[in-house]
C-alpha cells in the first residue's frame, strides 16, 4: 500500500521536506482544520503541538535530521451521522522503521529536556496508533473527538440554548 492508498479519503494531503522550516507550515494548517471542524481553542492548540512533536520525532529519530525527505501529512474530519464528530490525521515517511512497541517517551520522573513528544501525543489525542509500513518508513494515525460544548448533551446537541454556540 503506498501513502496515496492509505490516505484515500483524506480531504488534504500534503507532502513536505524534514526540514523543521515546515513545522510551523503543518501546525498552522491543523490549527486552521480544527478551527473550521469546531475545536474550541485549546483543543485545536493542542491538536497541533501533537502533530508539531510527530513531525519533530520523525526528522530528528527517524531521518536523523537529514532535511531533504519526504514526509505525507494527511487530515480528514472523522464523521459520525452525517455530522462531524472530529478529525484523523496520519503522518508517513520513509523513515527508518522501528518496532511500533519501542515507541516510548522517557520515563517522566527523569527530569531533563526533551524525550516528552511521544507523551504529548498520547496525551492530547484519543487513539494514536504507530505502525511499520509495508513499503518502508512508517504511519501514525492519530485521531481527536469533539468535546461537546458546554450545555449541550453527550451527542452536542444544545440543551435550551445555554451555553451553546449558533
Amino acid at each position: 500500500m503506498t501513502s496515496a492508498d492509505s490516505m484515500k479519503g483524506a480531504h488534504v494531503r500534503m507532502e513536505l521536506l524534514s526540514s523543521p522550516i515546515y513545522t510551523s507550515g503543518a501546525r498552522d494548517f491543523v490549527q486552521a482544520v480544527t478551527r473550521r471542524l469546531g475545536f474550541a481553542e485549546l483543543d485545536c492548540n493542542q491538536i497541533a503541538l501533537a502533530v508539531d512533536e510527530a513531525l519533530c520525532n520523525i526528522m530528528r529519530h527517524g531521518y536523523e535530521n537529514k532535511p531533504d525527505q519526504p514526509i505525507w501529512l494527511a487530515v480528514w474530519p472523522v464523521e459520525e451521522g452525517g455530522t462531524s464528530s472530529g478529525i484523523q490525521i496520519v503522518i508517513e515517511d520513509l523513515a527508518r522503521q522501528i518496532e511500533p512497541a519501542m515507541i516510548k517517551g522517557r520515563e517522566l520522573h527523569d527530569v531533563k529536556p526533551g524525550g516528552l513528544g511521544v507523551h504529548v501525543i498520547k496525551e492530547v489525542m484519543d487513539k494514536v496508533t504507530y505502525e511499520k509500513r509495508p513499503e518502508g518508513g512508517m504511519r501514525l494515525t492519530m485521531v481527536k473527538h469533539l468535546k461537546p460544548a458546554p450545555g449541550s448533551d453527550a451527542t452536542g446537541r444544545c440543551e435550551g440554548g445555554k451555553g451553546c454556540h449558533a
